[in-house]
C-alpha cells in the first residue's frame, strides 16, 4: 500500500514539474536531456524506473532525432510499461502521444518498437482510451506493409490487446476481410496472431454479422484439414464455435441470414465444411475430435446453407 502510494505521489510530483516545463500557453520548452537519460537506455540499467526517470526518457524521446537513441528509448519505455504502475505514470506524464507519434516513422525498426511499447501500455484499460486513436493507422500498417514482418506482428499484437474487451472492437469492422486475407497468406506465427484477434471479435455478438459477411477465399476451409498444426486447428474450430454461440444467443439459428456467396457464412455452413468436420472425427487428438464433433452438430441446425447433413 505504501509503495503504491509513493508511486502515485511521485507520479503527481513529476507531472507538476512536467506541466511547469511546458511554459506559458501550453508550449513545452525543448529541454536538453541529461546524460543520465541516455544512460537509462544503454541496457545496463536493470532497476525498475521511477517517475522521474520515465519523464527523462520521454523528454529524450521527444527531443532527439537520432534513430538509435529513439529506438533504445522506445525499448526501455516498452519494458517499463510491462509494470502496471508505470503504465499509469507514463499516461499521466503525457507519454502515450509521444510514443504513439513514433508509429509514423519511416524507420521500420522504430515503428515496431513504438508498437511494442503501445502494446504493453494497452494492458491498462484507461490507456486504451488514448491508444484507440491509433487503431486505423495500425490497421493500415498491418494490412499494407510487408507480410510476416516484425511491424505486422507487432501491430497485430497491439490490435489483439485492444480487442480483449468489446469497447473498441467496432473500430476494426471495416478490416475483417483484410484480417482473413492475412490469415490465409501469412506464415504460422502470423496465422496464430490473426486467429487470436479473430477469436476476440468472435466472442462479441455485435461483431458476428460482420464476421460472417466478410468475403473470404475458399482456401479458408483448408485450415480445418487434419494435418494443420494443432495451435491453428484448435483456434479455427473455436472461432466456428464462438460464432455459433453468438448466433444462438441472438436466436438466429432458425433463420437464413442475408449473406452473399463468397462470405464466411457460406463457407462455414456449406457441405464442404461439414465434410471437414466429419473427417476430424478420426483425428488422433481428443480435443480436436471433440470440437469437430460439436461443430458437426451445429451444422445440422436450420441455418445450414444446404440440406441438413446426417451424422
Amino acid at each position: 500500500g505504501w509503495v503504491a502510494a509513493g508511486l502515485a505521489l511521485g507520479a503527481g510530483a513529476c507531472y507538476c514539474v512536467y506541466r511547469l516545463a511546458r511554459g506559458r500557453g501550453g508550449r513545452r520548452q525543448r529541454l536538453r536531456p541529461s546524460r543520465s537519460a541516455e544512460d537509462l537506455t544503454n541496457g545496463s540499467y536493470d532497476d525498475v524506473l521511477n517517475a522521474e526517470q520515465l519523464q527523462k526518457l520521454l523528454y529524450l524521446l521527444e527531443s532527439t532525432e537520432d534513430p538509435v537513441i529513439i529506438e533504445r528509448a522506445l525499448v526501455t519505455l516498452g519494458n517499463s510499461a510491462a509494470f502496471s504502475a508505470n503504465q499509469v505514470i507514463i499516461r499521466e506524464l503525457g507519454g502515450i502521444p509521444i510514443v504513439g507519434s513514433k508509429i509514423n516513422s519511416p524507420n521500420h525498426s522504430i515503428k515496431e518498437k513504438a508498437l511494442n511499447a503501445l502494446n504493453n501500455l494497452s494492458v491498462n484499460v484507461e490507456n486504451q482510451i488514448k491508444i484507440k486513436i491509433y487503431i486505423n493507422q495500425v490497421c493500415e500498417d498491418v494490412f499494407s506493409g510487408p507480410l510476416n514482418s516484425a511491424v505486422q506482428l507487432a501491430g497485430l499484437r497491439l490490435l489483439t490487446n485492444m480487442t480483449v474487451t468489446n469497447d473498441h472492437q467496432h473500430l476494426l469492422s471495416s478490416y475483417i476481410t483484410d484480417l482473413f486475407h492475412v490469415l490465409l497468406t501469412g506464415h504460422g506465427p502470423t496465422k496464430v496472431q490473426v486467429l487470436k484477434l479473430l477469436l476476440n471479435l468472435s466472442e462479441n455478438p455485435a461483431m458476428t454479422e460482420g464476421l460472417l459477411g466478410a468475403q473470404v477465399d475458399s482456401s479458408f476451409l483448408s485450415l480445418y484439414d487434419g494435418h494443420v498444426a494443432k495451435e491453428i486447428l484448435l483456434r479455427v474450430l473455436t472461432l466456428f464455435q464462438n460464432i455459433n454461440n453468438c448466433l444462438q444467443k441472438e436466436g438466429r439459428l432458425a433463420v437464413q441470414p442475408p449473406f452473399t456467396k463468397g462470405s464466411l457464412f457460406f463457407l462455414l455452413y456449406g457441405e464442404e465444411c461439414a465434410q471437414k468436420m466429419r473427417a476430424l472425427l478420426y483425428h488422433p487428438d481428443a480435443e480436436v475430435k471433440e470440437k469437430g464433433f460439436l461443430q458437426l452438430l451445429n451444422l445440422n441446425s436450420k441455418c445450414r446453407v444446404s440440406s441438413p447433413t446426417q451424422l
